[in-house]
């Protein structure tokens, strides 16, 4: 069983690159930081570093160790976390991922809510587009879009929050803003900015909804985030169409407009697992959530 303590002290001499500036650091005596990185090494049976003038270098083997010690104090850290919060008599924690029109436009009245009614839990707050891989690293709840249909893995169930149909962005002064909506082809003409990477989903479900009327969005300007994108409308330099909800606190000089003809739309989601979601804590997400949302939720059970 490797000491945890001399990994911690291993990881600041790599960190540091020095046994004199890792004992600073860590108040010991220079003397106590190289007897214990000798134990270490007599532990593991590896050469972790080795001398080179007056200091000290890490081996390839020391290299490597140092890494994976970084996923050990991670999760080491999260159990004392846990203890920390049993010690105290918090008994909750929740995880919490999401994407960053939802972060601006719903996350401070469920982070509000959640405070309010449950004033000791511990929140973890994450900001992602993608569902991760490993159900390991996956939040309690998150947060994602999909064009149709979310099917959920095992252990997971995926609560419907909104149809978010998309809108177009443009100056009070264009000709087309005050329409009531504005048929997508309308827009081929247009100077576009874009607002989402090359391969990001939303501007994949826009350009298909484009191709499906005949034309591929000219793109003068090429933003990779909602708000960046709407400056540039607001300077002049084009139109942008992305989400609704992306589009809720614009400048007075511009306005949104519903696009028909056809409507490119995202659904909006929040996958649960399963064995947090009869939580009172993730019961008032939920409906924290679909306050936010202003639509009844729907559910489609797990796989």
């Amino acid at each position: 069983m490797l000491d945890v303590h001399r990994l911690r002290i291993f990881r600041s001499v790599v960190a540091t690159g020095s046994i004199n500036a890792a004992a600073a650091n860590l108040g010991y005596t220079p003397s106590a930081v190289s007897q214990h990185i000798a134990a270490l090494q007599r532990e593991t049976g590896l050469t972790l570093v080795t001398r080179v003038g007056r200091g000290i270098q890490p081996t390839a083997a020391g290299l490597a160790l140092a890494d994976r010690i970084d996923e050990v104090l991670d999760r080491l850290g999260s159990v004392e976390s846990l203890v920390a919060d049993l010690r105290a008599g918090r008994h909750s924690s929740l995880s919490i991922a999401y994407f960053p029109s939802v972060g601006s436009a719903w996350m401070p009245t469920v982070v509000r809510t959640l405070l309010r009614e449950f004033p000791t839990i511990r929140l973890r707050l994450s900001l992602r587009d993608d569902l991760p891989v490993d159900p390991a690293e996956r939040a309690d709840v998150q947060i994602l879009v999909e064009r149709d249909d979310l099917e959920p893995g095992p252990g997971t169930r995926a609560h419907h929050l909104l149809v978010d149909p998309y809108v177009v962005v443009l100056p009070r002064t264009h000709p087309l803003a005050d329409r009531p909506s504005i048929e997508l082809v309308k827009l081929a003409d247009e100077d576009w900015v874009d607002n989402d990477t090359s391969g990001g989903w939303c501007r994949r479900n826009l350009i298909e909804a484009c191709r499906a009327v005949g034309f591929a969005p000219p793109f003068r300007v090429e933003a990779h985030d909602y708000p960046t994108a709407i400056a540039f409308v607001d300077a002049g330099i084009g139109i942008t169409v992305l989400p609704g909800l992306a589009a809720r606190n614009l400048p007075p000089s511009l306005v949104s407009v519903p696009i028909t003809g056809p409507t490119p739309h995202r659904n909006i989601y929040a996958l649960v697992q399963t064995t947090v979601e009869d939580t009172p804590p993730v019961r008032a997400v939920l409906a924290a959530l679909r306050q936010c949302a202003g639509a009844r939720s729907g559910e489609r059970p797990s796989g």
